[in-house]
């Protein structure tokens, strides 16, 4: 089977190489892929920013169809239709995995990073990472509860009560699902981007989030405070990565309110507005993937309709494209990428 596969550290080195088919073994389910995401952690492994166990096939955001299953598998069977969080051995024994924490695990192996992954025609996922997917969420949908669920996790790290005002800071697919989850919770919803986020914030209003704002043209402080009396945001989301965005968002809380970092930052040390933090007695949450308790929750989500999917797809291609798949992501057009395997 055809694969696409990160070949070496360093920018580039993704090639399409024939596979052999893996092999159901016990406890494992083996899929046939229908759709995988292109997250921004690809990307980064792309550039060579993010480092994986090469070589290794990408692709950790995918949905697909049971084909076989190994010993020990009674849950699932050829035919049924599944997504599969990231997870693909953990330890089992470290406080962090008996508390349910799998992303904590200092043994964890991801698919996609340490293990193949879904940018190819088949994987091989262990039974207990596996989800049935509701009557009302599609493959296409389905592909995406990944990232999803790492904005579930996020948002729930975090105390969102209805009627809070929040702040969502970056209007990327990871922002876009905060977002549509912090409305789940009952929130007024603020998401703010720059001019040449213009797609991702014109996607912002489709999809029915409160406030959008283009930070270069509009004072995202004075909507804050006419929408607070001045008192500042309940909680912001920093979903960009960006220092800047980091030091904005500490400045748009309220006293007492509550700052979570959840997109990375291009370097691990940054400056950081700890004066704010003391004086203004803010909790600050770091937000890391999504563990297993965030998966059916977002399925569900996406089923009961508060969270459109389906909307934030904006482009298709196979795992052949994937230099028309990277153009669309880096120029700005695209907000969702899907690939599809081919023979």
């Amino acid at each position: 089977m055809k694969a696409l596969v990160k070949r070496e550290h360093g920018f580039g080195n993704l090639e399409i190489q024939e596979k052999p088919e893996p092999q159901a073994g016990k406890d494992q389910v083996k899929i046939k892929v229908k759709y995988a995401g292109i997250c921004g952690s690809d990307i980064h492994t792309y550039e060579g920013h993010y480092k994986v166990a090469v070589p290794v096939t990408l692709g950790h955001e995918f949905s697909g169809e049971v084909v076989d299953v190994g010993e020990g598998v009674t849950e699932f069977k050829p035919g049924d239709r599944v997504t599969s969080e990231t997870t693909f051995y953990i330890c089992g024994e470290c406080e962090y995995c008996q508390a349910g924490d799998y992303n904590l695990c200092n043994h964890r192996k991801g698919l996609g990073t340490q293990q193949d992954g879904g940018f190819a025609k088949y994987l091989v996922a262990r039974k207990d990472s596996l989800h049935h997917l509701p009557e009302n969420v599609s493959y296409e949908d389905a592909a995406m509860t990944e990232p999803l669920a790492c904005t579930h996790h996020a948002v729930y790290k975090t105390d969102v009560n209805e009627g809070d005002i929040v702040v969502v800071i970056g209007p990327g697919p990871i922002g876009l699902f905060t977002a549509q989850v912090a409305k789940s919770r009952g929130a007024k919803v603020i998401i703010t981007g720059l001019t040449n986020d213009q797609v991702r914030l014109d996607k912002a209003e489709e999809l029915g989030i409160d406030n959008v704002v283009n930070i270069q043209k509009q004072d995202v402080k004075e909507v804050v405070n006419s929408l607070t009396n001045g008192y500042g945001a309940d909680v912001v989301f920093e979903c960009s990565g960006a220092i800047p965005a980091a030091k904005q968002g500490l400045d748009l809380l309220r006293k007492k309110g509550q700052y979570a970092q959840v997109g990375i930052f291009p370097a691990s040390e940054i400056q950081f507005d700890m004066e704010k933090v003391i004086q203004k007695e803010i909790r600050v949450v770091g937000s890391r993937s999504q563990k297993p308790a965030d998966w059916e929750p977002s399925l569900e989500l996406i089923n009961n309709g508060s969270v459109n999917a389906t909307d934030m797809i904006t482009h298709e291609f196979d795992i052949t494209q994937w230099d028309e798949a990277y153009k669309a992501i880096k120029d700005g057009d695209a907000i969702k990428v899907l690939l599809t395997p081919v023979d």
